[in-house]
Order: structure tokens, then sequence, then C-alpha cells
């Protein structure tokens, strides 16, 4: 009678998740997933010296991970902003640990790009911003909204500082496949942070206008600042993909060998990353976000250009390191920020990962025209050049985006 009874009485619900547990745990999240693939680029001369590839290969890997990334973010994102973000973070999370473990045994390249590319690229839509920000959008007040997605953003730039140091210390210490399986052990650690994300049934139901998937992909893609965002997006993802990707490389075909030189570059660029997304998010309240944006990639410009005009020194790089990396991530706060100030929340995840899409399709670009245009002309000059002129269009097209909430009929909630 006694287990009967026990059988009969409901599961206590779970209560809903404060702002500060989200920011912890989806902080520390991002600090994990960002981090580690941050740390790529050193990966690529020991690997390729090691299997006699050409950078081209190691490249459309890195390639191949970015546009998988961007591909299915739109996909895992609708599956998070229908069923909550924790089941895409669990899938996420074993698909990483796999791709790292494939990384670490492949012997062909085929191989390399189905661990690094298609795996990892799958893992990160489901263990990044996108999925993070859907819960952060439903937690959040709108008065806080972007600020706390800086916060988030700035914690995946701490990642990205703290995991450089610690990959090339791997590489150096453990070499570079020894280095792969202590970071797929590492991933495992993202585990308990996504239990902590896990939100109460019926968390992502939001009040007001309700529209279905269909619905919300027409009335965005209609949507003059959907498009205009959308192609700004494009050339973050180029300009920030090729520089993680082949700063490593350029500098030791420029003639500083030293690994610590493109260590601490990269290192410079997640910490002061942390201090531009964060930034961005807190003026992202105030200044309207579109004159941000074009701020950010017309500056981008100015420092890729100046970079290449001054003679190449280790100081120069590392200035260059910390400017860029000032700009690195700024962008995400305020992108997503829009599309919810335009569209609301209820499909945050899905359509901030249809904008993704076009970052990462520029990232898979970057990445990839940076090996294919080296092997063929034996420098890095021409991509330098695109990603140049790519911020001046990007900032040209942020200016005309107009930040309201968009009509729809009584009662809609945007």
């Amino acid at each position: 009678m006694q287990d009967a009874m026990q059988n009969t009485i409901p599961p206590t619900p779970r209560k809903p998740l404060s702002l500060t547990t989200v920011l912890i745990c989806g902080g520390l999240l991002v600090t994990l997933s960002m981090g580690i693939r941050h740390g790529f680029g050193l990966f690529n001369l020991p690997i390729t010296q090691t299997h006699g590839w050409s950078r081209e290969t190691f490249a459309f890997a890195l390639a191949l991970q970015n546009l998988m990334w961007g591909v299915t973010q739109p996909f895992t994102g609708a599956l998070a902003d229908k069923f909550g973000g924790f089941r895409i973070m669990l899938a996420g999370i074993a698909l990483y640990v796999a791709g790292l473990v494939v990384m670490a045994m492949a012997t062909s390249g085929t191989a390399f790009a189905s661990g690094a590319g298609i795996l990892i690229g799958i893992a990160q839509s489901g263990t990044t911003y996108s999925v993070v920000y859907g819960v952060i959008g439903r937690v959040a007040s709108p008065e806080k909204r972007v600020w706390a997605m800086g916060i988030a953003a700035a914690a995946g730039s701490f990642g990205q500082f703290l995991m450089i140091p610690v990959e090339q210390t791997l590489i150096s210490t453990a070499g570079w496949q020894n280095a792969l399986f202590i970071l797929a052990v590492l991933a495992c650690l993202m585990l308990p942070l996504a239990f902590s994300l896990r939100e109460p049934q019926g968390a992502t139901h939001t009040p007001g206008f309700q529209q279905t998937i269909g619905q919300a992909v027409r009335e965005a893609f209609g949507n003059r600042n959907f498009q205009l965002l959308t192609l700004g997006y494009f050339v973050c993802g180029f300009q920030v993909v090729f520089i993680g990707v082949h700063l490593a490389p350029y500098l030791k075909d420029r003639g500083l060998t030293d690994p610590k030189i493109a260590t601490v570059a990269l290192a410079l660029i997640g910490l002061f990353n942390v201090f531009g997304t964060y930034s961005a998010g807190a003026l992202g309240q105030r200044v309207p976000k579109r004159s941000l944006l074009s701020l950010i990639y017309i500056t981008r410009s100015v420092v890729i250009a100046g970079y290449l005009l001054l003679p190449l020194t280790a100081t120069s790089t590392w200035v260059f390191a910390a400017m860029m990396g000032f700009l690195w991530l700024s962008t995400v706060p305020l992108t997503n920020g829009i599309i919810a100030q335009v569209f609301g929340v209820q499909y945050l995840s899905m359509l901030s990962g249809v904008v993704f899409f076009s970052h990462q399709i520029g990232s898979f670009l970057g990445a990839w025209l940076g090996g294919f245009l080296y092997d063929r002309t034996g420098t890095y000059n021409t991509v330098w050049m695109i990603a140049i002129g790519l911020g001046v269009v990007a900032a040209l097209v942020n200016l005309p985006i107009r930040e309201h909430a968009i009509a729809r009929p009584q009662g809609a909630a945007a």
C-alpha cells in the first residue's frame, strides 16, 4: 500500500533557473567548448609535419568544422527552443569527446576531417552560444539580456585565453596526440554543467504572440534587418577563423619561428576578448547596437592594415593580437541582442543559428582559403587583403539596421 502511494506521488518539479546559475554554468560550458577549439591552430604544424600533409588538408578540416557548425546550428537551435537545451548539450558533449579522440587517432586526411570537421563541428552547435543564449533569453529580463549575453561571451573568451597556454604545454610535454586525448577528458567536464542548465518543464513556452517554426523563419527571412545582420556576420566569421587558424604558420613563414610568439598572441586574443565582449554587452544596453557593430568591423580592417604595413616583430604581433582580441567576439552579444529585440525570444536559439550559419560560411572560407591560396602562391597576402575589404563592407551593411520590435498582431510579445 505504501509503495503504491509513493508511486502516485508526482515528482517534485524543478525550480526555475536563476540568472546567476545560468551565467556561471553557461559561461563555464562555453569556456570549455570555445577554449578547446581555439587552440587547434597550435596543432597545425605538428600534425601536418607528422603525417606529411599539406596545410590545405589541415585547413580544410577546420573549415569543414566551421561549416558543419553553421549548417547544424539552426536545427539544434530549433530543437533547443522547443524541448530545452539540456538534451542538445548532452549530445554535443558526446560528439565533442568523440571528435577529439578521432583527431588523435586519424592517419588520413579524410579521417582527420571526420573528427575535427564533422564531429566537433556538430558538437559546437550544441555546446556554445546559440543554445546557451536561448536559456539566457528565457531567464534574463529584457533590460539585462544583452548584458547577460556579454557575460557569457566573455566567459567563452576567457576560455580561449586559458586554454592556449594549456594546449601549448600539453603539445610540448606530452606530444600532440596525447594532448588531444587529454583534451577529450577535459571536455567531459561539460557534463555536470549541462545538468546545471536543465530547465524545468514548460520553461521554453513564452507568453504572448505564438508562431510555428515555419512562420518564424519566413518572417525573419523577409525582414531587411535580419538580411543585413546575416550578411555582416559572414565577415566576422571569415576574419576571426582565418587569423585563428593561420596566424601561427604565418609568423613562422615570416621568420618569427619561436612558437611562444604565436602562443602568446592567441592567448592575448582570448584575454582581451574578455574585455571586448563584456564591454559590447554593457554598451549594447545603452548605445545602438548597429552602430557598435559598424565600428567593430571598420576598426578590424584598420588594425589588420596597420599590422601588415608596420615592421613585423613579436611586439607588433602582440599589440595586433590584443587589439583584435578586443574586437574578436564582441559582435556576438550585439548580434544576438538585435535578434531578441526585433523578433523576441521564442525562437531565439534557432534564429541566432540561422544568422550564425552565415558566420560559419565565412569561417569556412577564411580557414580553407588561407590554406588553399597559401599552397598555390606561397603567401597569405591575398587573404589578408580580402579580410580588410570585407571589414569595410560589413561596417556599411550594419548601418541601416533598425532595432525596433517587429510589428505583429495585438498581444504580440517581442
